[in-house]
């Protein structure tokens, strides 16, 4: 196959370039990060040692970065749904929307999971205060922004809905959206309930006990 993926199923970066490949029935080769020879080829591929990484066979390219890869395969693979909208306005707002998600919400999600992970000696409280807030925030303008709206931005699925989903679905475990944020609660059943997200949460289930602090028992 052309195209190889380098990522794991239980990251939440992976799962926003795994959307696109899903979504356009793309085959792809999965190269997941569980074993020494695939991981000392990840490395040598990209030594920053961050996944998910993207190879195409017949150009040579490599692309690591998760909304590079969704853009790359818009372009080159596409799916019903074009990701990067042609309409330069809404296109932007595609872009303001992924770096909110990736920026603010995935951000504070990923300071609240790492500072489980570290030495009790050496936890953040204010550092995990401060993210919680973060959400809170997120949520807030989020919730604002999705009343009336069925996607992000326009009225189809885009990167924007790409970058949202692996944040409000770990976002929600780590700091519950709750009954205040109806609309994005209702936002994110709609990005579970595709069936391209549905596969990725499914291929990701035997992972769950990976989470720190422990999985909840739901979606």
């Amino acid at each position: 196959m052309a195209l190889a993926l380098y990522y794991h199923p239980f990251s939440s970066y992976s799962w926003k370039a795994l959307i696109p490949l899903y979504e356009a029935n793309t085959p792809f080769t999965p190269r997941v990060l569980d074993n020494p020879e695939t991981l000392a080829a990840w490395k040598q591929l990209w030594p920053i040692a961050r996944f998910p990484v993207l190879v195409d066979d017949e150009t040579g390219l490599m692309l690591p970065e998760a909304s590079i890869i969704v853009e790359y395969l818009d372009a080159h693979h596409p799916g019903p749904d074009r990701l990067l909208p042609e309409d330069r306005a809404l296109c932007l707002e595609v872009r303001l929307l992924d770096r909110f998600f990736d920026n603010y919400v995935h951000a504070a999600v990923q300071r609240i999971v790492f500072d489980r992970l570290r030495d009790a000696d050496h936890h953040d409280p204010q550092g995990v205060s401060e993210a919680h807030t973060m959400l809170d925030t997120c949520y807030t303008w989020l919730d604002m922004r999705m009343a009336g709206r069925t996607w992000a931005v326009g009225d189809g699925f885009t990167l924007a809905d790409c970058a949202a989903m692996p944040a409000l679905f770990y976002g929600d475990w780590v700091h519950p959206i709750g009954d205040t944020h109806r609309h994005v609660a209702a936002y994110r059943a709609r990005l579970l309930a595709r069936p391209a997200v549905r596969r990725i949460i499914e291929d990701a289930r035997p992972s769950r006990p990976l989470f720190p602090g422990g999985a909840p028992e739901r979606d």
